[in-house]
């Protein structure tokens, strides 16, 4: 009798301990749970890209025929349209804050990027002979707000704020067989609204898909002719659309 009772309680104690053993594991070992990507933080990075430009120039036709003749002399109004293209390569950087346990990011980025955006027009002149019209922007900057929302390591982003476009003007050609070359440049600014979504494939990397468009309405600029000194107003109203890929390194991420 006592060696039943002994035996059972050793098989009693036996499962006391293999219980108090496995409820120690299961505090010991939690199941590793992975911390949701944050976007806090600064970065920089580079881009390149498309531009498609729509350039409506008002009036070549009466700048090189009222130059050679005098004011007035040119009835009716002339406006060319060339719609320059090319490519965009270029940097950025900026800084978001991601609010905490929330998926709202808000930030500040600023851009800068050469351009060889250029295409060119032919308009007649009232003597048969015609002038070519050449448009061209060399670089576009930016200076944007930023708004979106995190997936994880997937932002969705809106942006908007101030913009610049540096820009080359030219009207050549000869008029009564004279030849005249007029030049304008100027540095437009205006505003840029965009959109895109920035995908971190590594802590510290990521790389965005972005559109912009860029707006910088009518303004007035003098082309200049130095051979013949002569020079006159022409109206030059704008819009830039842009598309990008870029990739971003990012600094003092809160992770």
């Amino acid at each position: 009798m006592k060696r039943l009772l002994a035996a059972h309680l050793a098989m009693f104690a036996i499962t006391l301990a293999g219980s108090a053993f496995a409820a120690d594991l299961a505090v010991k070992t939690p199941i590793p749970v992975a911390a949701p990507f944050n976007w806090t933080g600064c970065y920089i990075g580079v881009h390149v890209g498309a531009g498609f430009a729509k350039k409506d120039i008002t009036d070549p036709v009466q700048l090189v025929q009222d130059s050679f003749n005098f004011p007035g002399f040119t009835s009716g109004v002339t406006t060319v349209s060339p719609s320059p293209s090319g490519a965009i390569i270029g940097g950025q950087g900026g800084c978001d804050y991601q609010f905490a346990s929330s998926s709202i990011v808000i930030g500040i980025q600023g851009d800068a990027a050469g351009a060889t955006l250029r295409s060119n027009r032919v308009v007649g002149l009232d003597t048969g002979e015609t002038a070519t019209v050449d448009a061209k922007t060399e670089f576009l900057t930016s200076v944007t707000g930023r708004i979106g929302y995190a997936l994880d390591n997937v932002l969705l982003y809106a942006k908007a704020g101030a913009a610049m476009a540096g820009d080359k003007y030219e009207v050549s050609g000869t008029f009564t067989g004279l030849p005249f070359d007029f030049r304008g440049l100027e540095d437009r600014w205006g505003w840029t609204a965009g959109a895109g979504v920035d995908w971190a494939f590594t802590r510290h990397w990521s790389a965005n898909f972005e559109y912009d468009y860029y707006g910088f309405g009518t303004r007035t600029s003098t082309f200049a002719d130095q051979a013949n000194v002569s020079q006159g107003p022409v109206s030059v109203r704008q819009s830039i659309q842009v598309v990008k890929v870029g990739v971003n390194f990012h600094m003092w991420a809160d992770q």
